[in-house]
C-alpha cells in the first residue's frame, strides 16, 4: 500500500530544540486521490499532517515527530500506523550531535555518469551503510576506522548520526534547458533576444510544473525497493533516516545562479527561473506551506554601475508566527540564512544565492542580523549553564579558502561569459576568493575571529561545491599560533553523487589546482588563507567523491570538546578514511 501511496518521503528535516523538546518534521508526498496517511511516534499518533502544496496529481504534508530530549540519547521509531517503520536517533540534552555533511545530490551534465567507475549512489550507500546497521548490503564490509564508531552506536542499538547537514545542489535543474523546448530554443538565440525574450502565462506555468515535479522524480529512485525490503543506501534512503539540515546553491535554482551579467540575471526569463526555484525550495527543502512564502521586493535605492540585488527585509518573526514548526530564520532579511545551537555546538546556514551577483554575496541587512546572531552567542566562557558554544559551524556553500586562479579571473572577465551550459567563468564568478568578493570574504572571516576571540571558541568552515576533498585553513598571523581561536579550519567535502576530476582536461585543471594551492593567499595584514596538504594524501585536492563526518569526541555540556573531521573518500576498492581534529579553543 505505501508503495502506491508514497511519491516523495519520508524526507525528515531537523527545526532546532525549543525547551527539551527535539524538533523534526517529515515531508511525504501522495497522490491527490487518497487521505494523508496516519503516522506514529514512538507508539503515539502523530497530529494531523500540514499540507505544504497541491500540484497537479500530488498533495506533500508534513508531520511533527517532535520527541523530549531525555538524559541519553535513543533511537526513536516513526512510521504508518501498521508498517512500514523508519527511525533516527536524537541526542542526549545538552550533547553535540553525531553530523554528516554531503553537497552536489546530481549531474550538471548526464554524460558524467559515464565517467563513474562505481554506480551513481555509492557513496549514499556507504553514508548509509555507516549511520544505520540495518541499511546494509550482506557484503557491506567494515574498516577499522567504521568498527571504532560501530562499538558507540551500533553496537547500543543507536544509529551514528544525529544530523545530515546538506550544504547545497541537492538537487540539479540544469535538465531544464533541455527538457523544456522552449528554454532549448531560448539557448540557440542571440544574446539580445534572450535579454527580451517574453514568458508567456504558458511558459510561466510550464517552469512552475518542472520545479515542482523534478523534486518527485529525483528524491525518490525508480529502482527504490518496496518499503519493507530494504534499503538502495541512496539520498532517498539517507534523509529517511536522518534529519537533514539543508541550504540550496546555484544547481538548486539552475548551474551559476547569481553570477551571470546584471542584465541577464534581471532578464525576464532568469527572473521566473529563480521564483519558481525559490518556491520549490521553501516547499522541499525548507518545509513550509507556499502560501507562507513572502514575495521578494526590491528596494528602491539608487543604483551603482553594477546593480547588486537590494530586496526591502522580510519581517520572518511575523511571518511565521503561526507556524510553531518554522525554521529558525534570522529575523529581517530577505533571505532564508538560519542558525540552531544544539548542546556545545551552533551551526549557522548561511544563504549565498538569494542576494548573489557577481560584486555581491550577502546584503547588508543579512550582515547585520548574521553579527548580531553571533554577537548573542553564548560561548565557552558564559556563565550560563547548558548553553555555551565550544564548536561554532559555518555552512558555506561554496568554499571561502579555496585556490585562487588569478590567470583564469582574467581571461573570463576579457572575454566574459553568460551562457547558460559552460559553467566555466560562474564557478570561478562564485567563488568568495574572487576579486570581486574578496572585500566580503574579509568581512566574513574579520566576523567569524571576532566572534571566536570574543566567545572563546573554535569556528571551523564547512562547504562543497567543487567536486573534491580539501582541508584548508583561514588565521590572524598578528595572533600567537598558541592562540587556537584565531585558526579558522575549512572541511570542503563534495560530491556525494557528482563525479570528480576525472578527464584528460580535468586533471590538467587538477594539476592547476594543486600547483596553486600551495601558496598561502595573503588576504591583508591580519589574514591568512592557505590550503592545506589533504589528510594521508600528498596533494591539496583530492579528486574523488566523498562525505564528511563532524563528531566531537565528549558529547555533553563539559569543556573541552574536540571535533574530529573525517572524510570518506570513495576508491578504487571501498573508500578511504581522512581525519582532523580541531582542538578545543584557548588564548
Amino acid at each position: 500500500m505505501a508503495k502506491e501511496i508514497f511519491t516523495v518521503g519520508p524526507v525528515l528535516s531537523f527545526r532546532g530544540i525549543v525547551g527539551d523538546r527535539w524538533r523534526v518534521t517529515a515531508l511525504i508526498g501522495t497522490t491527490s486521490d487518497v487521505v494523508a496517511p496516519a503516522f506514529e511516534i514512538e507508539g503515539r499518533d502523530c497530529d494531523e499532517p500540514t499540507l505544504l502544496l497541491a500540484h497537479k496529481k500530488q498533495c506533500f504534508w508534513r508531520y511533527d515527530l517532535s520527541c523530549d530530549l531525555q538524559a541519553a540519547e535513543r533511537k526513536v521509531a516513526f512510521g504508518l500506523r501498521g508498517g512500514p517503520t523508519w527511525a533516527f536517533t536524537v541526542p542526549g540534552k545538552g550533547f553535540a550531535p553525531r553530523m554528516a555533511y554531503v553537497s552536489c545530490n546530481g549531474f550538471s551534465d548526464p554524460s558524467g555518469m559515464r565517467k563513474l567507475v562505481k554506480p551513481e549512489s555509492a557513496v549514499w550507500a556507504d553514508l548509509v551503510g555507516n549511520h544505520d546497521r540495518e541499511a546494509r548490503d550482506p557484503d557491506f564490509k567494515l574498516d577499522k576506522e567504521q568498527l571504532w564508531h560501530e562499538a558507540r552506536t551500533q553496537d547500543k542499538g543507536l544509529q551514528r548520526f544525529h544530523l545530515m547537514l546538506m550544504g547545497g545542489d541537492q538537487i540539479y535543474f540544469d535538465s531544464i534547458w533541455e527538457d523544456l523546448p522552449k528554454l532549448k530554443q531560448w539557448v540557440g538565440l542571440p544574446r539580445s533576444e534572450q535579454l527580451t525574450f517574453p514568458v508567456t502565462a504558458t511558459l510561466d506555468k510550464e517552469i512552475e510544473n518542472y520545479y515542482f515535479s523534478l523534486y518527485a522524480t529525483r528524491w525518490l529512485s525508480p529502482t527504490r525497493k518496496p518499503w519493507g525490503a530494504g534499503l538502495n543506501g541512496d539520498a532517498a534512503d539517507a534523509m529517511a533516516r536522518i534529519p537533514t539540515v539543508m541550504m540550496w546553491d546555484d544547481h538548486d535554482i539552475f548551474d551559476g545562479w547569481g553570477s551571470y551579467s546584471e542584465a541577464m540575471q534581471h532578464s525576464p526569463l532568469f527572473q521566473t527561473l529563480f521564483k519558481h526555484a525559490r518556491r520549490a525550495f521553501w516547499v522541499f527543502q525548507m518545509q513550509h506551506v507556499l502560501e507562507d512564502l513572502p514575495e521578494l521586493v526590491e528596494r528602491d535605492v539608487p543604483r551603482l554601475s553594477r546593480k547588486d540585488p537590494q530586496f526591502e527585509s522580510i519581517d520572518w518573526q511575523h511571518h511565521q508566527a503561526q507556524d510553531a514548526l518554522a525554521l529558525p530564520l534570522l529575523d529581517s532579511q530577505p533571505g532564508f540564512t538560519f542558525a540552531h545551537q544544539v548542546g556545545p555546538v551552533s551551526i549557522v546556514v548561511a544563504d549565498l544565492r538569494t542576494e548573489r551577483s557577481r560584486t555581491q554575496i550577502l546584503g547588508m541587512n543579512t550582515w547585520s542580523e548574521l553579527q548580531k546572531w553571533l554577537g548573542a552567542l553564548p560561548g565557552a566562557e558564559d556563565p550560563v549553564s547548558n548553553a555555551n558554544c565550544q564548536h561554532l559551524l559555518f555552512l558555506s556553500s561554496v568554499p571561502v579558502v579555496h585556490p585562487k586562479l588569478s590567470l583564469a579571473e582574467g581571461l573570463m572577465d576579457t572575454f566574459g561569459q553568460d551562457h547558460v551550459l559552460d559553467s566555466s567563468a560562474d564557478d570561478l564568478k562564485d567563488h568568495w576568493a574572487n576579486d570581486d568578493h574578496e572585500g566580503e570574504r574579509k568581512r566574513l572571516l574579520e566576523t567569524l575571529a571576532k566572534t571566536a576571540n570574543d566567545k572563546l571558541l573554535r569556528v571551523s568552515i564547512v562547504s562543497g561545491d567543487v567536486h573534491v576533498a580539501a582541508w584548508g585553513s583561514a588565521y590572524r598571523r598578528d595572533i600567537s599560533p598558541t592562540a587556537t581561536w584565531a585558526h579558522i579550519q575549512q572541511f570542503t567535502s563534495s560530491a556525494v553523487v557528482h563525479p570528480s576530476l576525472l578527464g584528460v582536461a580535468e586533471r590538467l585543471f587538477l594539476y592547476l589546482l594543486n600547483s596553486t594551492a600551495s601558496k598561502p593567499q595573503v588576504i591583508d595584514v591580519q589574514h591568512v588563507a592557505e590550503m592545506m596538504l589533504f589528510p594521508g594524501h600528498n596533494r591539496y585536492v583530492m579528486p574523488a567523491r566523498n562525505w564528511l563526518a563532524l563528531e566531537l569526541d565528549l558529547g555533553a555540556e563539559g569543556k573541552g570538546c574536540k571535533l574530529w573531521a573525517t572524510w570518506r573518500c570513495e576508491a578504487e576498492v571501498g573508500f578511504s578514511n581522512h581525519l582532523q581534529a580541531v582542538q578545543p579553543a584557548q588564548r
